[in-house]
């Protein structure tokens, strides 16, 4: 069975004059806009404390950003904002939109109940288009449990995960990432 046809393929412009009188962020996915959910508490907590626990760790030359940064995977028409964002070396923009960037080392995802398929599958997908993203980040929000994807030399990418007590190296940055300092604070509702 094949599904219906778009009713209406948004232009790339579309999107860009949309995204600058919009309130709410929106996601392009091949010519389709999708409004984002406002995060809770829990999750925005938890993206904070990523970011906070990343960017100590960070080398001289990298960055990280909130998911106020627009992501451009422009290999497969998709604008997204991770919930975290490490660029290291100068920011590279997309050409279409002086807004979004498309050199990402390491991305970050906190999941939600109403995400974590689209975070895990499809988005995760997204981001390996991506020639410079090393490795991506997914923080569960219904466990402690960090997922680190990661690009390999030869392409391939692995997937570790840790629990509690456990910790992912994060070799794009040469740090790591105890779950336990991740999710000292409780899961509340995120």
């Amino acid at each position: 069975m094949s599904l219906p046809a778009p009713l209406h393929h948004y232009s790339y412009a579309e999107y860009l004059a949309l995204e600058e009188h919009s309130r709410a962020r929106h996601e392009f996915v091949g010519g389709e806009i999708y409004a984002m959910a406002g995060g809770t508490p829990g999750h925005a907590g938890l993206a904070a404390t990523l970011l906070r626990l990343l960017g100590n760790q960070l080398p001289a030359g990298c960055r990280a950003y909130t998911s106020d940064l627009r992501v451009r995977v422009a290999a497969s028409d998709v604008t997204t904002y991770p919930d975290g964002t490490v660029i290291c070396g100068k920011i590279v923009r997309a050409p279409e939109d002086p807004l979004a960037v498309t050199n990402p080392v390491l991305l970050v995802e906190v999941t939600s109940t109403s995400t974590e398929t689209y975070d895990c599958g499809a988005k995760l997908e997204q981001y390996k288009l991506l020639p410079s993203v090393r490795e991506v980040l997914i923080a569960s929000h219904r466990t402690p449990q960090l997922t680190l994807h990661r690009r390999a030399a030869d392409g391939s990418w692995t997937a570790a995960e840790a629990g509690p007590g456990g910790s992912v190296a994060l070799e794009s940055l040469g740090g790591r990432l105890a779950v336990d300092d991740v999710y000292r604070d409780g899961l509340d509702d995120a």
